[in-house]
């Protein structure tokens, strides 16, 4: 908890105690209060009562201690692409993803007073990302922070004029910054998917009648054509994968992991069909969660 700015401390402190005394209702997040993360949770369950945590793998870890019901964690943006070290840490929580949730971003630069120029702008790598053609054409030089709230809190804290953040709308009032501009993404559209983590995974029964995705990661055996094989079995049986992402695993860069999203749920013939070729030919394939799907894709 130390780890956040001084100004965000007193809400996170209070924040905490509220989750502590009813964990059912809590849902732990990455990120100061005012974050695109606290956002998402009170969008995603009103009720809720959020919990804001220095890291992503903190908020799992609330999760895993019984801390909060669940995790909100961003996996990816329509812009920025997908979200740093989730899919190492998604596989090794021990968690299972129970929910997804769409959410238009928009980023305000804030600071001090509204007069600038400005020489820099902290904020999270993606939401820097998601503004850098903004920041370019200012000449105002991106710095990292650990979240986008943080960095208000942090600019709160610095008292340095000069010095900016990016953040949602939310983070100036709460942090007592004047937004200097709206909406400084570079795309209109920006979106970013969230999955929703919980200790035990849904019974793929109880999606039965709605439409489902599932998420599981994949390594295929080490012989020629085995991806392409792999995946032969979900045009066969006429599964549409919406998403498939490498990454590496370990540090010999001998295998590749898969990420992949398919739209059905194990109980499907054809998905059972279809992940039963993929297992003949992989030496690892683990399910991360079937859930309802809360956007159509394609």
């Amino acid at each position: 908890m130390q780890s956040f700015p001084a100004p965000a401390l007193a809400m996170v402190e209070k924040m905490r105690a509220a989750a502590t005394a009813e964990p059912d209702r809590a849902i732990a997040f990455q990120g100061s209060p005012g974050a695109n993360s606290h956002r998402a949770v009170s969008e995603w369950d009103p009720a809720a009562l959020p919990l804001p945590c220095f890291s992503f793998a903190a908020a799992i870890d609330a999760v895993k201690r019984g801390e909060a019901s669940c995790a909100m964690i961003p996996i990816d943006n329509s812009q920025a692409g997908r979200v740093a070290d989730i899919h190492f840490l998604l596989p090794e929580s021990g968690l299972s993803i129970v929910g997804e949730h769409f959410m238009a971003i928009h980023h305000a630069l804030m600071a001090l007073d509204d007069e600038g120029p400005f020489e820099a702008a902290y904020s999270h790598p993606h939401a820097l990302s998601q503004s850098r053609h903004y920041l370019r054409e200012r000449g105002i030089v991106p710095l990292s922070h650990a979240d986008t709230a943080g960095a208000a809190a942090y600019i709160a804290d610095k008292g340095d004029r000069k010095v900016a953040a990016i953040a949602p709308a939310l983070a100036a009032d709460l942090y007592g910054l004047k937004i200097v501009e709206e909406n400084v993404e570079d795309s209109a559209d920006n979106t970013t998917r969230f999955v929703v983590l919980a200790r035990e995974a849904l019974d793929p029964a109880v999606l039965e009648g709605q439409e489902a995705m599932t998420t599981f990661i994949f390594e295929v055996k080490n012989i020629p054509a085995a991806l392409y094989k792999a995946m032969g079995g979900f045009a066969t049986n006429g599964v549409n994968m919406t998403k498939l992402e490498s990454y590496q695993k370990g540090t010999s860069f001998a295998a590749s992991m898969f990420y992949a999203d398919i739209i059905g749920a194990p109980g499907d013939p054809a998905v059972d069909r279809a992940l039963e070729e993929l297992a003949f030919h992989c030496k690892e394939l683990r399910l991360l969660g079937s859930y309802p799907m809360a956007r159509e894709r394609g």
